[in-house]
C-alpha cells in the first residue's frame, strides 16, 4: 500500500461519516424546523414578555415592568381560584382514570364475547369529535329535561343534581367527562402492557396456589408499574393543560367555579389583551408541571434502584 493510499482512505471514510450525518439531520430536519418554530420560539418570546406590559397592538409597544406580572400573581384571586381548581381537577380525574382504565384493559383482555366491538366502544368517544360528544353529554345531563336526572327522579331523588349549572356539581360533571372521553386511549396502553406479560408467570402462581386476586396484584400490578408510570405522566400533563373540555362543556363556570389556569390564561390574553400577564402565567403553570413531573420521576427512580 503506498504512502497516499492511506489519506484518501480516510478522506473518504471522513466523507462518508459526513453524508451519513447529513442524511441522518435531512430526516430530523423537519421535524425540528417544526418544533423551533411553533413550539421553541413562541416559548422563548412568552417567557421574555412575561416581564412586559403589552396589550397586543401596534400602538403599545411593550414596556419592561420586571417582576411586576409574578408579584401580581399572588394579589390575583381568580388566578389563585384557578390554579386550586386546576389541582382539584388533576387530583381527582389522574387517579380515577388510571384505576378505570386499567379495570378495563384487565376485562377486555380476557376472552369474552364481542370483545373487539366493546375495546372499540371503549375507545370511541377519545377519537370522537369533542363538540359532538359534549353536546350530547350535556344532553343528557341537562337539569331539566336530561335523561339522567329523569331517571334520578323516577327512582325517588327529589332534587337531582343541577350538573354544569350547579357550582357544587360542575367541577364533578367536568371530572366525570374527562374520565369518559380519555379513558378508552388509556386503556389501549394497558392492554398493550398487559400483553406483554409473559404467561408462565400466571401458569407458575395458578400451581402454587395463588387465586385471580394474588395474581392480580402479585403479578399484574408490578409487571405494568413501567406502564402505570407513563400513563400517570401522560394523564398528569394532559389534566394541567386542559381547556378544551372546560370550555364546552362548563366555559368556566357558574361563575369561576370551573375556571383552571389554561382556560384563565386565555381569558386574561384574548379577552383582556395582557399578554404579559398572560405569559407570566403559562411560566407558572409550565413551573408547576416541571416540578411535579420531576418529582415523579425521582420517585419512581428511587423505587427503580
Amino acid at each position: 500500500m503506498t504512502a497516499a493510499a492511506v489519506p484518501a482512505k480516510k478522506v473518504s471514510v471522513k466523507k462518508r461519516k459526513i453524508l451519513n450525518n447529513l442524511t441522518a439531520y435531512s430526516f430530523i430536519a423537519p421535524n425540528f424546523i417544526g418544533f423551533a418554530i411553533f413550539t421553541l420560539v413562541p416559548i422563548v418570546m412568552a417567557v421574555g414578555l412575561s416581564f412586559m406590559d403589552w396589550n397586543g397592538s401596534g400602538v403599545q409597544r411593550p414596556k419592561f415592568i420586571g417582576l411586576a406580572n409574578y408579584a401580581r400573581l399572588f394579589r390575583d384571586k381568580q388566578f389563585i381560584e384557578a390554579f386550586f381548581n386546576t389541582i382539584i381537577y388533576t387530583a381527582a380525574t389522574v387517579p380515577c382514570t388510571m384505576i378505570l382504565a386499567l379495570l378495563l384493559a384487565v376485562v377486555l383482555n380476557q376472552k369474552i364475547f364481542a370483545r373487539n366491538f366493546f375495546r372499540t366502544a371503549a375507545f370511541f368517544p377519545y377519537v370522537a369529535s369533542l363538540v359532538a360528544v359534549a353536546a350530547v353529554w350535556n344532553a343528557l345531563f341537562s337539569p331539566t329535561l336530561g335523561p339522567v336526572n329523569q331517571v334520578l327522579m323516577a327512582l325517588g331523588v327529589k332534587n337531582p343534581p343541577g350538573w354544569a349549572v350547579d357550582a357544587h356539581w360542575a367541577m364533578v360533571t367536568l371530572i366525570l367527562f374527562s374520565i369518559w372521553k380519555n379513558v378508552g386511549y388509556y386503556m389501549v396502553m394497558y392492554l398493550a402492557g398487559l400483553q406483554s406479560i409473559n404467561p408462565e408467570l400466571y401458569e407458575a402462581a395458578s400451581l402454587d396456589g395463588a387465586n385471580t386476586v394474588q395474581r392480580f396484584f402479585k403479578i399484574t400490578i408490578p409487571q405494568l408499574r413501567n406502564t402505570t408510570f407513563l400513563v400517570m405522566i401522560m394523564v398528569m400533563i394532559q389534566c394541567f393543560k386542559v381547556y378544551d373540555i372546560v370550555l364546552m362543556i362548563t366555559n368556566g363556570g357558574p361563575g369561576t367555579k370551573t375556571q383552571v389556569l389554561v382556560f384563565y390564561i386565555y381569558n386574561v390574553a384574548f379577552n383582556n389583551w395582557e399578554l404579559g400577564y398572560a405569559s407570566a402565567i403559562s411560566m407558572a403553570l409550565f413551573v408547576l408541571v416541571l416540578v411535579v413531573t420531576l418529582i415523579m420521576f425521582r420517585r419512581e427512580k428511587a423505587r427503580s434502584n
